[in-house]
């Protein structure tokens, strides 16, 4: 590989030096060969690239020049300079007058944004100028090109169902080309915008939990990737993958060896997205390994390539959480403050991008997929204008369902807080009711003694938990106090305020959330368990008491109490 190196040196020494023996295209072709083969960010091809601009400016060759600026900004190592010559390779494309070359430029630009700093707004930005520039192209590799990088932006977004849509379009399109005879520096180009569209499906498929669609995936790559030298550095992403997916199915070892096997690659790329998604699986499987100092280290590794780069990943709120609480066991409060406040800032960004980022994709991108959508109806039939309104409504009903959701989960944790303050508040003794203190009906209706008499009953009822009774009637429970149903029935409603089926689905209800509060095992009953443990046959019944007691559904409170404890899972 050395000798084939200098080997390419030592052509391009004699071009760059020659007195013009090679000449018009082939140049440009020859030269380029020198250094094609040589990895991104060496800068060791700037010497050939410079031939190259300056052999296409003499020749004002603008679509020759959009490229060499292109290829500078590939090979130099500086990321200020790379954006200048991505600058100028727009520049050129305007001057060549060709909107596919000026959508590949704006689009190139958007990737380095992407990439290398993960500014989604500048990216974005960028993205939909390349897909305004390539409506009218018949160039379906650079259409394809752009759905990707929007499919990447819906998918930092969270609508990993939208991205995969536009992700298996990709697979879709590159998948047949992989197979075709052509020219080789195009057969690479494709099988390498299949195998990048297949690892975003499977980061996808993760997020979505459909974890055996994302294993397949990962066969798939390794696959194609394993097939030529030309693709190690996507296979080492299949392998990282692999460490994340082994992380899932609890291989703990399998995912940290996996992961690490990765590392070095990602740094060779500076990939500082998926270095800190790594990192931070090797956390977590740590963490399953019961290793928590290893798991916080790595963690804190995580945390400062966050305070460096200022990007964010879905699984970097969580990284903080688990850093909170381990400091937060370690009574440091100190560093349990600093790490709030980095959650505080993860959040303070996500809520700068969303907005803007959602609002760009349906202007500048879905709106207009729409529209163009609905002239095309137009010219076809009536029933066409109908799907584009309900598309329309859909899309607004996904931004709403977005809203809600948002909504939703802030009313949880109030209504969730609000339970605690009532949950403490009932294991404090309760006061009974005298008997100088019910209505005048009740008076009228039973005596002193028979008051008393109950209130002992329906006392020694509840310490022994007879309420648990599945299909528990008043008329039963009257016979076994040797009383009749119209004396209890108006004793709880002086005493309890309420009728007796209030009365008892309050006692149920009541008696499970405690359990559930204050033993984790109960929250790993499912519905129609935990029904039946507090004597309620329905699972809906179960389910719609719980809601009106407490004001939250059973499944939230699970959920929430869960996640206090730190038992909730990575997404």
């Amino acid at each position: 590989m050395v000798l084939k190196k200098w080997a390419y040196i030592l052509i391009g020494c004699l071009l760059i030096f020659s007195t013009g023996e090679v000449k018009g295209q082939s140049f440009y072709v020859e030269l380029r060969n020198i250094y094609d083969s040589y990895n991104s960010n060496d800068e060791t091809a700037l010497p050939y690239v410079k031939r190259y601009i300056q052999k296409a400016k003499q020749e004002k060759n603008y679509t020759e020049l959009k490229n060499a600026y292109e290829d500078y900004s590939n090979y130099s190592s500086n990321k200020a300079v790379k954006i200048k010559y991505a600058d100028s390779a727009i520049f050129a494309a305007k001057k060549a007058g060709n909107n596919d070359l000026l959508s590949s430029a704006y689009l190139y630009k958007g990737s380095l944004y992407y990439f290398y700093d993960k500014n989604y707004q500048s990216a974005l930005a960028e993205y939909l100028k390349a897909y305004q520039y390539s409506k009218n192209s018949n160039d379906d590799y650079l259409k394809y090109k752009i759905v990707y990088q929007i499919g990447l932006v819906k998918s930092y977004l969270g609508y990993y169902d939208e991205a995969l849509v536009l992700f298996n379009e990709c697979i879709a399109y590159f998948e047949p080309k992989t197979k075709e005879k052509n020219y080789p520096t195009q057969v690479y180009n494709d099988s390498k915008g299949y195998l990048n569209s297949v690892h975003q499906a499977i980061v996808c498929y993760r997020h979505l939990k459909e974890y055996k669609k994302a294993d397949s995936l990962i066969t798939v790559g390794f696959q194609l990737a394993g097939r030529s030298k030309d693709f190690l550095s996507e296979k080492d992403y299949f392998v990282k993958c692999k460490g994340i997916s082994d992380y899932y199915h609890k291989n703990y070892q399998s995912a940290i060896q996996n992961l690490n096997q990765a590392l070095p690659v990602l740094k060779k790329n500076d990939d500082a997205y998926w270095i800190s998604v790594s990192e931070f699986y090797i956390g977590k499987s740590y963490l399953g390994l019961g290793k928590e100092n290893m798991a916080i280290r790595q963690f804190e590794k995580v945390d400062s390539i966050f305070k460096k780069r200022a990007f964010i990943f879905p699984e970097l709120q969580d990284n903080y959480d688990c850093l909170i609480h381990y400091y937060q066991q370690k009574n440091n409060s100190q560093k349990e403050l600093a790490y709030t406040k980095d959650l505080l800032k993860v959040d303070a960004i996500l809520k700068k991008d969303f907005p803007y980022l959602s609002s760009k994709l349906h202007t500048g991108y879905d709106g207009q997929i729409l529209t163009e959508a609905k002239n095309k109806s137009e010219n076809q039939n009536k029933w066409g204008l109908l799907v584009i309104i309900i598309l329309a409504v859909i899309v607004l009903l996904l931004f709403f369902g977005i809203w809600k959701y948002y909504q939703n989960k802030k009313l949880v944790e109030l209504k969730y807080n609000e339970l605690e303050k009532k949950l403490q508040r009932q294991n404090k003794t309760e006061e009974s009711t005298s008997y100088e203190n019910i209505s005048v009906q009740g008076k009228g209706l039973i005596s002193a003694d028979i008051f008393a008499d109950l209130q002992q009953k329906l006392k020694d009822f509840e310490n022994s938990l007879g309420f648990k009774e599945s299909g528990l009637t008043i008329d039963r429970l009257a016979n076994s106090f040797n009383t009749n149903k119209l004396y209890l029935s108006q004793y709880i409603n002086d005493t309890k305020g309420s009728n007796f089926s209030k009365y008892l689905s309050a006692l149920r209800i009541n008696y499970i959330t405690q359990l559930m509060h204050n033993d984790s095992k109960y929250l790993r009953l499912n519905i129609q368990g935990l029904a039946d443990e507090c004597g309620i046959s329905s699972r809906t019944n179960f389910s719609n008491l719980f809601q009106e007691i407490n004001g939250i559904r059973p499944t939230d409170f699970i959920r929430q109490r869960k996640k206090e404890l730190g038992e909730g899972s990575t997404s």
